[in-house]
């Protein structure tokens, strides 16, 4: 049995904030070197197209500069030290860099790096590479002056058509770097997106003014120094600074005046090196470190293992403190970029639950910062009435934002630094509910369902196979006891077995089955929950115990390979059931149902369904599992269907809202998430809208329904029965077109 995930024990002598203040007093220390070697060395160029290092800066200025930079670097390191101590208040998680997974953890780098998961917002993207890019461009333009200084005559680079082009790329990088904060300060103060707008606090004020003091002061020092040397024509290639300096040339003191527009522009930077590690700047440096270690070797769609409840002798389980939490999932919140895509997408918060994704992070955050050893602060401002008084995650996070959630992962995918936030509602789900017993009480039906009966629904396991009765003796039913000897085993699940809705969904999935020679065979009454509602509800006891009940039985008979209809099932049995030493080939019906059309092995040749058809993506299929395109081409594939897509669709698709165990709790605030989704997917035209999960096709049912909308104006259905419906209709074209004469009279006898 898989136990709690854990780091190698070389990872637990790592000192992560030695590494930081090691390197920060070492470019602290390099930074101070590099005023002191021009000195020494006395090496300056005589060339005519260059610039003179520090140019009209008094000495004592010059002095202060290579004594404060590097104290300000070095006091930043510390800083940034004290919240990787933070870190390593969290308990082990392997993020090593191995062969195996190099490749992906660079690529998650880039990806982070070069802006694309924030272009995936083309306005807030461009916004940010605008700041981001030209800061980097504009340190390197400085550090490329500072090492030309550094080098002797014979190898020094910046002058000529080098210089030249250097003073273009700077100004080009300036006025980029202005664009981008003026840009910024429209769209936080005057557009005012509602997810910016709900976090907005003065420390935004005061990261964007200091990054406009930059850019401007920068421009400032570049047009006063280039009136004070009489415009040289080579400096026309500083193409935003050469015209400016025109119009000052010949007025006032130009040495005073460069002199005050360079010491403020030093001082911007001072200020800028100083929030940097106290405010949601940090973000800068953490955000790249998170993305890079989003790798790990647990499924996409697993929570996290925990040792075997039967034996362990843990006296806690989940996370109600801080310390309760991985290492990974602290970093978390010092990598937050406070941006609220998370709550963009959020179908909780998007229909007036409290849960709101940013501030699970932020506020464990807020606890982290303020229960530190030294403490450190919050990840952004805190309203001044807000107290912290003990280590616990309930300080700030209620139970009901907890179980809002419906875990349909939509926040951590749309992240754009991969902050997992699902993790956390999850763990501290465990905590509520196997510490507190502090659950929605209609959770503790279900539960008792599910430990007595085998199944939530509280049906008697007599009654699992009873939907074959409407197909005859067509379904091999096996016991659980004997040798398997079919190639696949048909896991039906509690809904597709229970509910009458989903029993239909059965029964077409069987006759397909059939229809394509697929040798399988179902368990029954010997099929059991797999575990998922107690699991994503964090009743962990319930999950293992029917998880290695199913485990025992499938080993016993030697199942290899599996099909199931519904995405919880599928996703526990292959994700989560390794963990318990289950291992199987498991195939989701769309991913089946795609392969059988497009072999042939079902033909759809004269499968026809002249509708509008919507499809709605499953949560657990699609960002659980990565399966988006398997339902659509099954529908796509049928004759004289027109495919609509909803507004929200494959990544970005909106959940029904029973995911999380959320089916088998009440929905008493605010619009119900069926009831919104429902509502688009409506509005698309569709008079047909496909599922590919029986929780999907119960809420959007329901939710249809509730907007007035009967069976023959939209009908809901799984793809399994879509697919039927089409192909029995393209079956009685064919008899009716049998027997029919030539004129159109029905043929005699017919």
């Amino acid at each position: 049995m898989a136990t709690a995930e854990a780091a190698p024990p070389a990872a637990k002598r790592i000192r992560p904030h030695h590494l930081v203040i090691g390197l920060g007093a070492g470019v602290a220390l390099f930074t101070a070197v590099s005023g002191i070697v021009p000195l020494l060395t006395g090496w300056e160029s005589d060339e005519p197209v260059h610039r003179t290092v520090f140019g009209n800066v008094p000495s004592v200025v010059k002095l202060a500069f290579y004594i404060v930079i590097p104290m300000s670097i070095f006091a930043g390191s510390i800083l940034f030290a004290q919240r990787t101590q933070n870190w390593q208040r969290g308990g082990p998680d392997d993020r090593s860099t191995t062969p195996r997974n190099v490749k992906r953890r660079m690529a998650d780098f880039r990806a982070g790096a070069s802006m694309k998961t924030l272009l995936r917002d083309p306005a807030a993207g461009l916004m940010h590479s605008l700041i981001y890019f030209s800061f980097l461009i504009l340190l390197g333009v400085t550090t490329t002056l500072e090492v030309d200084h550094q080098l002797p005559e014979s190898a020094k680079f910046l002058h000529g058509d080098v210089y030249r082009g250097y003073s273009a790329v700077g100004d080009a990088a300036g006025l980029a770097l202005l664009a981008g904060v003026l840009w910024a300060i429209v769209r936080r103060y005057i557009q005012r997106p509602y997810r910016i707008r709900i976090k907005s606090k003065p420390e935004h004020a005061i990261i964007l003014g200091t990054f406009l003091l930059l850019a401007v002061t920068g421009f400032g020092a570049e047009v006063w120094r280039i009136a004070l040397e009489g415009s040289p024509s080579y400096e026309r290639w500083s193409f935003a600074s050469y015209p400016l300096a025109g119009l000052i040339d010949g007025s006032g003191s130009l040495s005073g005046g460069h002199q005050i527009w360079w010491i403020v522009h030093v001082a911007s930077f001072v200020l800028f090196l100083a929030i940097l590690p106290v405010t949601m700047l940090r973000h800068m440096f953490t955000s790249p470190l998170n993305m890079y270690l989003r790798d790990k070797e647990r499924p996409k769609g697993a929570m996290k293992a925990m040792p075997n409840l039967m034996e362990t002798e843990l006296e806690t389980f989940g996370a109600a403190t801080v310390e309760d939490f991985t290492w990974k999932q602290l970093l978390d919140t010092d990598s937050c970029t406070m941006c609220g895509r998370c709550t963009s997408v959020c179908p909780a918060h998007a229909t007036g639950k409290s849960l709101d994704p940013r501030e699970i992070v932020l506020k464990t955050g807020e606890v982290m910062a303020a229960t530190g050893s030294p403490q450190v602060s919050p990840p952004i401002g805190l309203d001044a009435e807000i107290t912290i008084g003990a280590d616990s995650l309930f300080e700030r996070i209620t139970p009901e934002e907890v179980w809002a959630c419906t875990t349909c992962k939509a926040c951590d995918e749309v992240c754009p630094v991969h902050i997992e936030i699902l993790d956390k509602i999850l763990d501290m789900r465990r905590y509520l509910s196997l510490m507190e017993s502090n659950f929605p009480t209609e959770l503790g039906s279900a539960y008792r369902s599910m430990e007595n009966s085998g199944n939530p629904w509280g049906m008697s396991q007599a009654e699992r196979a009873k939907w074959t009765e409407k197909l005859g003796d067509d379904v091999p039913i096996v016991d659980g006891t004997e040798a398997f000897d079919h190639e696949y085993l048909y896991w039906v699940g509690c809904a597709g077995s229970f509910d009458d809705k989903n029993q239909k969904v059965t029964q077409a999935m069987a006759k397909l089955l059939k229809r394509a020679g697929i040798d399988f065979a179902i368990l029954g009454p010997a099929e059991n929950c797999t575990g998922d509602p107690a699991r994503r509800s964090g009743n962990e006891y319930i999950f293992q115990m029917l998880a290695m009940g199913n485990i025992e039985t499938l080993d016993a008979m030697g199942v290899k390979k599996i099909i199931t209809q519904c995405p919880h099932c599928f996703n526990t049995l292959m994700n989560e059931y390794p963990q318990l030493g289950g291992h199987y080939e498991v195939m989701h019906h769309s991913k089946l149902l795609e392969q059988l059309t497009e072999s042939g092995a079902l033909d759809l040749s004269r499968a026809v369904l002249e509708d509008r058809i919507v499809y709605h993506d499953s949560c657990y299929l699609g960002r659980h599992n990565d399966i988006y395109m398997a339902p659509r081409q099954v529908i796509g594939r049928l004759g004289g269907v027109e495919i609509v897509e909803a507004p929200r669709n494959g990544t970005t698709g909106m959940c029904c809202g029973a995911g999380g165990a959320r089916m088998w709790m009440e929905e008493t605030v605010g619009t119900k998430v069926n009831d919104a989704r429902s509502e688009e997917l409506i509005d698309t035209g569709a008079n047909r809208i496909a599922t590919a999960c029986p929780f999907c096709y119960i809420m959007i049912d329901d939710g249809v329904k509730g907007a007035g909308k009967e069976e023959d104006e939209v009908k809901v259905a799984d793809i399994a029965m879509h697919l039927v419906e089409a192909i029995e209709n393209g079956e009685r074209a064919d008899t009716a077109a049998v027997h029919t004469a030539p004129d159109g009279a029905p043929v005699a006898g017919a």
